[in-house]
């Protein structure tokens, strides 16, 4: 996987009130356009801002470069808390391989996700997309398909009630349903990609899910254990254009088991003290909270370096 990372690396932020002999470690991140680019960028630049000499490394996702942290390749990388989990356990698409050297850094933000459709179109909620072509396949990018089921699941429907459209990932949806291939894609409120569709066709309308209760978050759950439902207000992300109810996921920073106490803990201090940064970086990431760091991680560990700043600053 090393080929993946070292071709496409490059710095984020200058070193800010660093020295020559600040050390040096990397950040995987999902491709630019994505989501955890952005965010990979935003925690690159508080760790820089803290005195980590931070670059940001992309591959097209997590369930590429999970593995590569796993084996030390590079020190930090974002992620769905849930992948992290399947990925040390060996469940579902991971196939039984585990990647048990991975732990936790902290959380960041809940990642919050739509299907967008046109906004001039007559596709109002989710039922709406029965027989119609959607984005699907997602080859390159195995957490897609469980978290499409989950939104379907909200509206009594599965993969098979739509036409399914094969894309490798989030961005190449995107590109799809603007090219018009397709008539909806799911992405995470925020992420650049979507402000360019939104751009592109004229507007986009983020679909919630067609139904909030407790039996609905349940049927979503059955593709998604860890997903839960967060209300955003109208206006508040490109294509929420009424109050709404959508998708969330837990999402963190992971290292390995072998990464250095001392680097661990100062990322963990990064994040805690660089909020602000973070937030100017990447909006949304204005809702990340530093008491939520130390949030429950399921299955996960906390690497000790992660830990020990934690007791400092009495985060239980």
């Amino acid at each position: 996987m090393k080929f993946l990372f070292t071709a496409a690396a490059f710095s984020v932020a200058a070193l800010v009130g660093g020295t020559a002999s600040a050390q040096n470690v990397g950040i995987a991140t999902s491709n630019p356009g994505s989501l955890f680019h952005n965010i990979g960028t935003a925690v690159a630049n508080a760790a820089n801002a803290n005195g980590l000499n931070t670059t940001i490394q992309p591959a097209t996702s997590p369930n590429q470069f999970i593995p590569f942290v796993n084996d030390g390749g590079i020190e930090f990388g974002v992620a769905n808390l849930q992948e992290v989990n399947y990925s040390i356990t060996g469940e579902a698409w991971w196939n039984g391989k585990k990647n048990e050297n991975i732990r936790v850094v902290g959380h960041l933000q809940p990642l919050v996700e739509a299907i967008f459709v046109r906004k001039d179109s007559d596709i109002m909620k989710v039922g709406d997309l029965r027989g119609k072509a959607m984005t699907d396949g997602y080859t390159a990018q195995n957490t897609i398909l469980p978290q499409l089921s989950a939104f379907y699941a909200t509206a009594g429907m599965t993969r098979d009630d739509v036409e399914q459209v094969s894309v490798a990932s989030v961005v190449a949806g995107a590109n799809a349903f603007m090219a018009g291939d397709t008539v909806g894609f799911i992405f995470a409120h925020g992420a650049g990609k979507v402000r360019e569709a939104d751009a592109a066709v004229g507007g986009l309308r983020a679909l919630g899910v067609d139904d909030s209760s407790d039996a609905a978050l349940a049927a979503a759950r059955a593709h998604w254990p860890t997903a839960f439902f967060k209300k955003l207000k109208a206006g508040a992300m490109p294509g929420v254009l009424e109050d709404d109810t959508y998708i969330a996921f837990p999402q963190v920073v992971f290292t390995h088991a072998g990464a250095s106490d001392e680097a661990v803990y100062q990322m963990a201090k990064a994040m805690y003290e660089q909020g602000k940064v973070m937030g100017e970086t990447f909006p949304p990431m204005r809702a990340f909270k530093p008491a939520d760091m130390r949030g429950d991680i399921g299955i996960s560990e906390f690497h000790p370096g992660a830990i020990r700043f934690y007791e400092e600053v009495g985060l239980k």
